[in-house]
Parts: C-alpha cells; sequence; structure tokens
C-alpha cells in the first residue's frame, strides 16, 4: 500500500535524542570524555559568573557547541546556530531538547566572551589529559615542539606608522581604497596594524610575501602523537625557541630526563645549553647550512635521536588538522588573548577527534 505524503506538521513530539543517535556514533564516545572534562572545570565555571541576576548560557553546553564548530567546520557561530536549530544530532551533543529554541548568533558571542577570562581552553584541555583512561595513552619522557604560522583578520592595508604620518585616503575610495605601499620600508617598531595592532609582519620563508600573523605553538608527545600543550606568541624570530623552553619546563621538573625533538629552526647554542641544564636532552635537527650546528655526536650517536626525528613530524598533522578542518589557519578573532584561546581550544578538539579510536586500539 501506498504511504501518503502528509506535509503538516505534528502537534506533539515524542522524540528520544538519545535514540536518534546510534550507538557507534564517534561523537558517543567523545562526548563521555567531554562531559567528565566539563565535571571537573565546575568550579572554574561559578568563579566567573555572578551568583545573581538572569541566567546565561551555561558554560557547558557553549563549549560543546565550540567543539562541534571545530568538528564539522562551521566558519561562524550564525551558520553554527542555524545548524543547532535543525540537526537532532547537535542537539544531542550540546544537551538541549528537541523543544527548545536555538540561541541567537550574538548571544551566544558575547556568553562565550565570557571564557576568555578563565583561560578555560587550556585548563579544558588540561581536564582531558588529565582522565586516567587518556594518561595512560602519553608519553612522560619523549616530546617534541614546533610552531606554525596563524594569519590574523588584517590586511597588509590596515599597516600603518605608529606616528600617525601616513598618507591620508584616497577621496572616494570607499572601505577598500587602492594602496601601493611597494618599496617602502616596515618595521614593527615604527609600522602596526589599525585593524589587529598585535598582528605582526611576518615572511614564512625566503622569497614569500610578508602576512600579517601570530604564531602558534604545539607540545605534541610522542607515543600517539597528541598535544599536551599549546600556547600562541607574536610572530617573530624568537618565538618559537621561548615557547618551547615555556612549555616543556613543567614537565622537566623530575629527576629523569626526558627528549624533546626539533626542526633546524630550534638548532642555536642558547636554547640546547638552557634544555640540557633542565635534564631534556634536545634531539634537534641539525643546521650545518653555513653554520656550526650546537647538537654533536654526543647526542646524534644514540637510536633515540633518530626516532625522535622521525616522529617528530607527525606534530604537522595537527597543525593541519587545527588550520584546515577547525578553521584556524586565518583567525577570525582580533588580539592575541582571543586568537590565542581559539587556538588551544582547537588543539583540545584535536585530541577528541583522536582519542576514541587510540582508547579502541588499547583496550
Amino acid at each position: 500500500m501506498r504511504g501518503e505524503d502528509k506535509r503538516t506538521g505534528e502537534l506533539f513530539s515524542y522524540v528520544d535524542l538519545e535514540a536518534r543517535v546510534r550507538r557507534d556514533h564517534p561523537l558517543r564516545a567523545i562526548r563521555m570524555i567531554v562531559n567528565e572534562a566539563l565535571d571537573a572545570l565546575k568550579g572554574e565555571f561559578a568563579a566567573l559568573y555572578s551568583p545573581i541576576g538572569r541566567p546565561s548560557i551555561p558554560p557547558e553546553k557553549l563549549l560543546r557547541a565550540m567543539l562541534l564548530q571545530a568538528f564539522y567546520s562551521i566558519r561562524s557561530e550564525r551558520l553554527l546556530m542555524e545548524r543547532l536549530e535543525y540537526d537532532l544530532l547537535f542537539r544531542w551533543f550540546v544537551g538541549i531538547g528537541v523543544d527548545d529554541a536555538a540561541w541567537n548568533h550574538s548571544t551566544f558571542s558575547k556568553n562565550r566572551d565570557r571564557l576568555l577570562e578563565g583561560d578555560i581552553a587550556a585548563k579544558f584541555l588540561a581536564a582531558v589529559l588529565a582522565q586516567p583512561r587518556v594518561k595512560r595513552l602519553l608519553s612522560s619522557d619523549h616530546f617534541s615542539v614546533d610552531g606554525t604560522l596563524i594569519e590574523a583578520w588584517a590586511s597588509m592595508k590596515s599597516v600603518k606608522p605608529r606616528d600617525g604620518s601616513g598618507e591620508p585616503p584616497v577621496q572616494g575610495g570607499g572601505r577598500n581604497a587602492e594602496a601601493d605601499f611597494h618599496g617602502q620600508k616596515r618595521a614593527n617598531d615604527t609600522h602596526g596594524s589599525t585593524t589587529d595592532p598585535e598582528a605582526r609582519p611576518y615572511k614564512k620563508g625566503k622569497g614569500k610575501e610578508a602576512k600579517l600573523c601570530f604564531m602558534g605553538h604545539g607540545l605534541m608527545e610522542n607515543r600517539h602523537g597528541l598535544l599536551v600543550d599549546a600556547c600562541l606568541t607574536f610572530a617573530d624570530g624568537h618565538a618559537e625557541r621561548v615557547a618551547a623552553l615555556h612549555m616543556i619546563e613543567p614537565l622537566a621538573d623530575r629527576p629523569r630526563r626526558i627528549t624533546l625533538g626539533a626542526d633546524k629552526a630550534y638548532d642555536t647554542e642558547d636554547l640546547v645549553n638552557e634544555l640540557r641544564s633542565m635534564k631534556v636532552t634536545p634531539h634537534v635537527a641539525r643546521n650545518t647550512s653555513g653554520r656550526r650546528s650546537a647538537i654533536d655526536g654526543r647526542t646524534t650517536r644514540h637510536g633515540g635521536y633518530a626516532a625522535s626525528q622521525r616522529i617528530r613530524k607527525r606534530i604537522e598533522e595537527a597543525f593541519g588538522w587545527i588550520k584546515t578542518v577547525a578553521g584556524q589557519d586565518k583567525t577570525k578573532f582580533r588580539g592575541r588573548d582571543r586568537v590565542g584561546w581559539a587556538f588551544t581550544f582547537a588543539a583540545a578538539a584535536y585530541n577528541l577527534v583522536r582519542l576514541p579510536k587510540l582508547m579502541t586500539e588499547t583496550a
């Protein structure tokens, strides 16, 4: 018998969201890890909100929604709220009912900004890694570090002299007037972006154009390639080495030596000596192009050095996911604090994507 093509909505709904999501869906395992991490942060959330006044969007639901934005490459809060309006899977993961209305995108953004005050992204990453079933997957002896450029939400046309001596805007040019800055000498001390003053022009390599950007840094454990720390700094030639010392120092406070793999950019005498004084063996790639390397046979003769040099390249997989899938290749935020928050949160999302499979393989 042919069914009827009914197009009228039902008056009542008895949809059970739990029954709508299949038992082997990857988000089920991720949601269990996320909920346990959010429970550990209840005290941090309570300190950010006033005990009186109108209730806001729960921070737990905010963070779950932002994870979906990273998982599914949703480029804006407006599209995220639109997806949350009709997608039952999204409603189940976030924790809102079928009959509950999705939030307004501007309200969602304003509530999200409150989480910047408590450095919740870094604490959420730590809470995920501190869970016993996750902690046993991590290596405590061997690590790798690297940096990547995050393009700022600003154009090179916004770079002006800091003393205000730039040329006046062209009359009738509109918001995106023509600008010819070729041949002009620009330096971070004398010029800055009017759109994002904390972004700095930086070249990725010789022959490349300069772009306004920040520099993101990641510290990876070598056993399964999970990120154990992430931070963001200004883009300059010393940022990678300073960030490496900052991230490895808490892990080096132990009697036994640990190793740290890195590429040629970290092959400097100051960094190598500093790492050795911290009981960290520097498994840094040797840079011998017209100079003397700070790494000698005391380090390269061991088999662990070759293993570190092979495994350290896996951190590029994390950076690739963060910049392409999570949308951090060109950030949507302005200011070092906001961009750094988004980068660290994307690092936590990368770990969550990989953890269900890793826990199944090692069970």
